[in-house]
This record gives C-alpha cells, structure tokens and sequence, in this order.
C-alpha cells in the first residue's frame, strides 16, 4: 500500500479510536485488563504470579512478531488493523485464561457484543468516489457523455473484504480519474437488485468487491472475471488488483 499522510497520521488515528465505536470499544476493552491485573497481583501466589508474568511476556513478544510479519505484507492500513486487533484478542483471551477462566468468559462475551453492535470503519481519506444509486448509474451510461470511461466498483461495507479493501478504489482515482474517467461506487448491501442490472450475478456479498469499466454504455472489463456461463473466477482483492483495467494505458489513447 502506498498510504497518504493523511491515512499514516498518529493523530488522526488517535481521533478515530475516540471518534469511531469499533475501535473505542476496543480500547476499552483491552485497557480494562490493566486494573484487573493490578489486583489479582496482591491475591495470587508468588509462583502463580511469576508463572502468569513469564506468558504474558511470551504473548507480547509473539504479538509484536506476528504484527510486524503483518505489517511488512499489509495491503492497506484497514487490513493491517482487523489483522493486529484479532491478534490481540486472541492473546488477552489466552491470559485471562491463565489467571481466571471467568475473567476468559467474560472478554468473550465483551468482544462477541463489540462484534454485534460496531464495524470497522472503511476508509476515509483522500480520494472519496462518487457514490451512485443504480438508477444515477444508468443514467450516465446512457444519457450522459457515452464515449466517456466509467470505473465502477460494487461493494458492501458489511463484509469484512470489502473494508479492506476500501483504499484501493480511491487510491486508483486519484491516480487516473480525469474528465474522461470517472470513478464510482455502488454498495450492494443498500441495492442488492443492481448486481443483476448491470450483468453481474452475484451469488453471495461475500463475492465482493467486484469492479467493472464502462464505455459507451456498456460494461467492456470485470474483475473478478466471468466466464460465457456466468460463472465468475474467484480471485482474492489486493491494491494491484485494478492492474487488470490496464488504466495507464487508457489514459494515454483519452
């Protein structure tokens, strides 16, 4: 991923754990364990406590490794966080386990309530698209300028692929969108009926984000692609994934 300042910036993601109730509720979360420990140190036994203090080193060190691993392969700052946040999850779990097999149930329960009632946030930086109703949609395609290119990505922000993945797109505007090339988003989840519209079946939102470019009112590139029986080719979403349009080329022949 090539993140703008914007995106990087520690204050900005300082705002976001505050703003934001995926990542506040986490924070929270995770914190609370400070004053837990606090007071099971004056109850536990010196073996136990020596015992409790040698695996929460040993879950720290492999937390740092497995993030850094993570963070030297993170296709996008959303991915990296989801990765690092179930990491850490699974490891405060582990350590309640050790101290106290309540303590384990009860971050289970708080985590599976976080799951229920927030979402990741996807991202929000520079180079928003235009989001488009299908119906706005077939308007430019057909009554709009039709020699002009449209990059349409269809997405759902309730999938966990979608989210992230949700830099790609932007980032790719903001790097070929011209007067000749336009890039929008539609999100399935609000218009599920628009997969089927503009020819491209849809077999579960798990599928997504699926991307197609437009020319003279008609869909002329899909990713992922699709075969003459409608059978679509799964291919996992990376940020080299619009490659496929080729759209520096496009840019040179508009």
């Amino acid at each position: 991923m090539s993140p703008n300042s914007q995106n990087a910036n520690p204050l900005n993601w300082m705002n976001r754990m505050v703003s934001e109730p995926y990542y506040l509720l986490h924070f929270l979360a995770f914190f609370s364990y400070i004053p837990v420990r606090c007071s099971a140190a004056q109850v536990l036994s010196p073996p136990r406590s020596a015992h409790l203090l040698h695996r929460e080193i040993q879950a720290l060190l492999t937390f740092c490794v497995l993030a850094a691993v993570k963070g030297g392969k993170k296709e996008s700052w959303e991915a990296f966080i989801a990765d690092t946040l179930f990491f850490a999850k699974i490891f405060l779990a582990a350590m309640s386990l050790v101290l106290d097999y309540h303590l384990a149930l009860w971050y289970a329960l708080a985590f599976a309530v976080i799951y229920i009632i927030a979402q990741q946030p996807a991202y929000g930086g520079l180079g928003t698209t235009n989001q488009l109703t299908p119906l706005q949609l077939e308007a430019l395609l057909t009554e709009g300028n039709t020699s002009k290119f449209w990059m349409v990505e269809f997405r759902s922000l309730s999938t966990s692929t979608c989210i992230r993945s949700s830099s790609f797109f932007p980032n790719s505007q903001l790097r070929f969108s011209n007067k000749n090339l336009s890039f929008g988003t539609i999100d399935l989840g609000l218009f599920p009926n628009a997969a089927e519209k503009f020819e491209s079946p849809l077999g579960s939102l798990h599928q997504l984000p699926t991307y197609m470019l437009f020319h003279d009112g008609a869909a002329i590139s899909r990713l992922p692609e699709m075969d003459f029986q409608a059978k679509i080719f799964d291919s996992p979403v990376s940020k080299t994934s619009l490659r496929h349009f080729e759209l520096d080329k496009l840019l040179s022949i508009i």
